[in-house]
This record gives structure tokens, C-alpha cells and sequence, in this order.
């Protein structure tokens, strides 16, 4: 089993569906699925449905070719009472 993250290309092994991991869920009991958005559109002109794939069916195709720097985004400092 590969070690994939956000952001890279991936093949489901059982479908061939290939895409992007763009979204990771670790579930309590261990379970760990990637959504994948594959590149394309429909014929009805719309971007195409991601899927939910286990972890264990996928292969990884590539890493990003950018990696970008983590910052942070969240607001201000907190203070609670």
C-alpha cells in the first residue's frame, strides 16, 4: 500500500477510475477512503461526479509536481475565560 495525500493522481484498481485525491476520512473503526475527482467533463457539459474509494484500492500514479507551502489561515489569537 502506497503513501497517498492530498493532491495526488491515483487509480482505483478495481474500477480504473483515475483522478485526483482531493478530499481524506479516517473513520473509528480504522477504515480510510480518499475521495477522487476525476478530470473531464460530461456530454452534458457538467464536471464529472467524484467517488469515495477505499484506501486499499487505490494506486498512486504521481505526486504533484508544486508542492505548496502549508500557512495559516485560521483567525486571530483566542482567549477564553
Amino acid at each position: 500500500m502506497s503513501d497517498i495525500n492530498l493532491g495526488d493522481k491515483v487509480v482505483d484498481t478495481v474500477t480504473g477510475l483515475k483522478g485526483t485525491a482531493i478530499t481524506k476520512i479516517e473513520f473509528l473503526n480504522g477504515c480510510i477512503q480518499f475521495q477522487v475527482q476525476p478530470k473531464g467533463i460530461t456530454s452534458e457539459g457538467k464536471i464529472m461526479e467524484s467517488e469515495y474509494i477505499d484506501q486499499q484500492q487505490l494506486e498512486l500514479v504521481s505526486k504533484p509536481k508544486v508542492k505548496k507551502e502549508k500557512s495559516n489561515t485560521g483567525g486571530g489569537f483566542r482567549s477564553y475565560p
